[in-house]
Parts: structure tokens; C-alpha cells; sequence
């Protein structure tokens, strides 16, 4: 057991932040609070080490949104191979790495209907680096099938995709994903969880090593620049998050 006390989400923001080192360009997409922390922690960690600077985007923010046309610059630049990474979520999400964004039931009489896809699909093929991320780990999230494709997760050899998922994170564990192989691969759990816990939240098979390793915790260093450097930048599209989380109040205009 780590020494160190944090909240869960600084784990989930430290391993996103691993996820998306050495990134050029980075979006989170809306409702993304957590990605675009880890986002930032790895634009932190980039800056920190004297690297190649990190372009963060996070949509809703008026500080680090540089576009004036809605979404369409941002899915112009991933099309033209300048956003490397991405994240996107979903009602549902399967062992194939198919995402469900529309609705539960057979298409167009869903019982439950979803937010819907927007580009989500269009991403899935462009960018590089997508990674999945739910903080509901329970079995009517990660099922079997999904009952609607939005994304799907693979595609077949003669289709030039350069885009896809590469991982999935949740608040139990870190997945990663074989494109190839259109199937994920449990590497590593967060503390506090086992993997009979993961394995009973989870409704698809999946590959494990013989020895899991537990998620890297966040240092004392990472959640210094969480607390200071990263709440105040988030609080601009997610004020009651950093308040919630980091007891961060932001200024009055």
C-alpha cells in the first residue's frame, strides 16, 4: 500500500498523464475533466524535462480551446495527422474495443437512448492514440456485444486506418488494446482493487499476465503540480471539479 494519500482521480490522472507522454498535440473532448488534468500533467512532465513542448486542448475551456469554429478545426487537424491523442467513452463498450454511443436495444427502437456519436467515429480512425475512459466499471458498461457500434475498434486488413484505441482506463484498472488482435489486455489495477473485482465488473474476456502490477500511484511531486499548477488551469472548463477535488476556488472575473 502507498504511503501517500490521494484521491482516486489523482490515480486515474497520473496514468493518463503516462498515456499521453510524448504527445505533440492532445485534445479532451467535453465532460472530460479527468483526461484533461492528466493532459495537463503530461504537458507538466514535458516541460519539466525540457521536451519538445505539448499542445494541450480541452474542449469548453476559454483558455486552451484556440479554435472559433466549434469542433470542425479540431477534427480538420486530426485529419490532417496533427492531434495524437484523444479520448472517448461510451454507454456501452465491448472486448473488441467497440464503442456504443447511441442507444441500448435494437437500432432505431432503443429502450435507453446515449448522448450520441457527433465525430466520435471520424476519430477513431484518424487519431493515432485514443483512449478509452469510463468511470463506471460495471458489467452493463463493458459488455459481450455492444448493441450499437459508434466506434469500432478494429477494422479489416485492406482498410487504412492509422487511428484507433490503444488503451482503456477505468477506476479499477488500466486496459491496453491489440488492434491486430481486437482485444484488450489487463495491465495493471489500481491500489485497492483485486483482480477477482475486476473480473466480476467486467462482461467481456480479456488477457492478464500471471503477475499483475499494481497502477503506478501519483509522487509527492505529481500531486503538488495537481494541487497547484493543474487545478487552476482545469477550474476555467470544470470550476466545480477543481473545487470538488482540489478544494480550488477560481478567482472572479
Amino acid at each position: 500500500m502507498s504511503e501517500l494519500t490521494y484521491h482516486p482521480r489523482e490515480l486515474l490522472i497520473t496514468a493518463i498523464a503516462r498515456l499521453a507522454k510524448g504527445a505533440r498535440h492532445a485534445a479532451a473532448g467535453a465532460q472530460s475533466p479527468v483526461p484533461g488534468s492528466g493532459l495537463f500533467l503530461a504537458q507538466q512532465w514535458a516541460a519539466d524535462a525540457g521536451e519538445r513542448p505539448m499542445q494541450v486542448t480541452v474542449l469548453g475551456s476559454t483558455k486552451f480551446y484556440p479554435f472559433t469554429d466549434g469542433g470542425r478545426e479540431l477534427f480538420d487537424m486530426a485529419g490532417q495527422g496533427r492531434l495524437d491523442v484523444f479520448f472517448l467513452s461510451g454507454g456501452q463498450i465491448d472486448g473488441f474495443g467497440n464503442s456504443n454511443l447511441v442507444g441500448i436495444g435494437d437500432y432505431p427502437d432503443v429502450k435507453v437512448r446515449f448522448p450520441g456519436s457527433f465525430g466520435s467515429a471520424y476519430l477513431f480512425y484518424v487519431v493515432p492514440r485514443v483512449i478509452l475512459f469510463r468511470e463506471e466499471h460495471s458489467r452493463r458498461v463493458f459488455v459481450p456485444k455492444v448493441d450499437f457500434i459508434s466506434t469500432p475498434g478494429a477494422s479489416p486488413p485492406n482498410v487504412y486506418r492509422p487511428g484507433g484505441p490503444v488503451a482503456l482506463i477505468t477506476p479499477l484498472c488500466l486496459f491496453s488494446f491489440d488492434r491486430d488482435r481486437a482485444r484488450f489486455t489487463l495491465e495493471s489495477i489500481h491500489e485497492g482493487h483485486s483482480l477477482e473485482e475486476v473480473l466480476d465488473n467486467t462482461g467481456f474476456d480479456f488477457d492478464r499476465p500471471d503477475d499483475i502490477p499494481m497502477t503506478p500511484p501519483p509522487t509527492p511531486e505529481d500531486l503538488s503540480v495537481m494541487r497547484t499548477v493543474i487545478a487552476p488551469k482545469i477550474a476555467d472548463a470544470y470550476p466545480q471539479f477543481a473545487r470538488d477535488l482540489w478544494n480550488y476556488e477560481p478567482e472572479a472575473a
